[in-house]
């Protein structure tokens, strides 16, 4: 395994992290994502701790918070030490009432009419953040939690009062350090300001949706946590398993496959079977699988801090663990950046050709 820091920070972490929404899906579009169940994150949580990665990651909303209370469990049942592993979680979502799809009409009735009435049990609120950490840490069974995460952005809080109030959980120890997910490049940049100018406690990472086949992040928020030193989290590297070499051209996938029934996240599909293609000519020369030469090209990114990487089966897990030792020729890694290029947008077009003849003044 390799480390190293997150962000600015003095805390090291693995360049693999152990993401954990696969844990105990039961009901709606969680059954898609997975279904483990307690051996099975025990056995998944074991084997990635013994492979070197001390990054775990979960959420609040992931199954109605049984992937936090699954996560603890495997934590403690093999026995690993709390002062050397990071556990990462998020607040932001609404956790849904469980509820089995076996319920009776009315119990299923009686809890829809709860969550409709219930309107301070979601977003970025000081309420919301106060009362779910609370029940995040009572979930994992844990002290603390090394990194809390919003996981959205709220359009009815100010992030003033966001950064207000992940400030207190560190200051009264709830969590030692707070990052982002799914944030724009503005707002985020308002709210490290905003930190920086009252002396709070600011973000440290940003967890954020990239891949080979999804490249936006690198038009404004790769910039962005560049200059001001984030970590930069990529949660689904292998788009929705898009990039799992087992969908072509030719074929859907597997009946099984999560992007059969669960399109998520969007890309855009002719660009990413050429994608493939050329990962599929490296993989074969390599000896290697199709996602490790995904997860191998984040990993090769310098602006990239840890990929979260998640596993229906053992099998998935010790293959994706396997690309932490693929290494690229640059003609390798200069095919892969050309066929997964974004298209010029403005004012990016705009900006490369300045600085370009900006820069030529100089040579």
């Amino acid at each position: 395994m390799k480390y190293t820091k997150l962000g600015r920070t003095g805390l090291v972490v693995s360049k693999l992290c152990l993401g954990t929404m696969t844990f105990g899906g039961q009901t709606g579009f969680w059954k898609y994502i997975g279904k483990q169940q307690q051996e099975d994150a025990d056995e998944l949580v074991r084997t990635a701790f013994n492979a070197g990665i001390n990054f775990f990651d979960t959420a609040d909303v992931y199954s109605a918070g049984i992937s936090e209370k699954m996560l603890g469990e495997a934590i403690r049942n093999n026995n690993l030490p709390r002062d050397e592993i990071v556990v990462a979680t998020k607040v932001f979502g609404r956790v849904s009432m469980a509820v089995s799809e076996d319920a009776s009409d009315k119990v299923k009735a009686e809890a829809e009419r709860r969550e409709n009435q219930a309107v301070n049990i979601s977003g970025l609120s000081r309420k919301h953040i106060m009362d779910g950490v609370e029940k995040s840490l009572d979930r994992l069974g844990m002290d603390y939690i090394d990194l809390y995460q919003v996981h959205g952005t709220d359009p009815l809080t100010p992030i003033e009062e966001t950064v207000e109030a992940l400030d207190l959980l560190i200051r009264h120890n709830k969590v030692r350090y707070v990052g982002l997910c799914n944030m724009p490049a503005w707002l985020t940049m308002k709210a490290v300001a905003y930190a920086r100018e009252k002396g709070l406690h600011r973000f440290e990472s940003a967890q954020m949706y990239y891949s080979i086949a999804g490249r936006e992040l690198e038009r404004e928020v790769v910039p962005l946590a560049e200059d001001q030193d984030l970590a930069i989290l990529p949660w689904s590297p292998l788009a929705g398993g898009f990039l799992s070499g087992k969908f072509t051209r030719d074929s859907d996938g597997p009946n099984d496959a999560r992007r059969t029934v669960f399109d998520f996240p969007p890309i855009d599909k002719e660009q990413g079977f050429d994608i493939i293609d050329v990962m599929r000519d490296i993989a074969k020369a390599k000896k290697a699988t199709v996602p490790q030469v995904a997860l191998g090209w984040l990993l090769s990114r310098p602006h990239v801090t840890s990929v979260i990487i998640g596993a229906r089966t053992l099998d998935q897990l010790k293959d994706n663990l396997g690309a932490i030792d693929i290494e690229f020729t640059a003609e390798e890694l200069a095919s892969l950046d050309e066929v997964s290029a974004l298209k010029p947008e403005y004012p990016g077009w705009m900006l490369e050709r300045q600085q370009a003849d900006r820069k030529a003044q100089v040579e």
